[in-house]
């Protein structure tokens, strides 16, 4: 099984991939609330607010590989943790979040 947490940087890789793909096995799941999201945003990223992901679980396929992300790495790793629980093997928490990604792959990204 995959460690729970990737780096911002490994996540940027797969996203890049994911995007030049015809069948993507990767998805970067920002977790995070649309105020979040309306300040500061990864272009690909699938958007599901964390107290929407039992709701919209069904939307995932735990085949893929999903990094979860938010602000810093709590929410999304307790998303992670969770949808390991209902069966997801290939899930990741991006350590630091968005904020990890404005520092080290972005900095187009605001951080706030």
């Amino acid at each position: 099984m995959l460690p729970y947490e990737i780096t911002a940087t490994e996540a940027a890789q797969l996203l890049e991939q994911a995007q030049q793909s015809e069948k993507p096995q990767f998805i970067l799941l920002d977790v995070r609330e649309r105020a979040e999201i309306q300040t500061a945003r990864v272009p690909g990223a699938l958007w599901i607010p964390m107290g929407e992901i039992p709701s919209r679980v069904q939307e995932l396929d735990p085949d893929t590989h999903i990094a979860t992300m938010c602000h810093a790495g709590v929410r999304s790793m307790n998303v992670a943790v969770w949808l390991r629980d209902q069966g997801f093997e290939k899930v990741q928490s991006v350590r630091g979040g968005i904020d990890a990604w404005s520092q080290t792959v972005d900095p187009n990204v605001p951080r706030y």
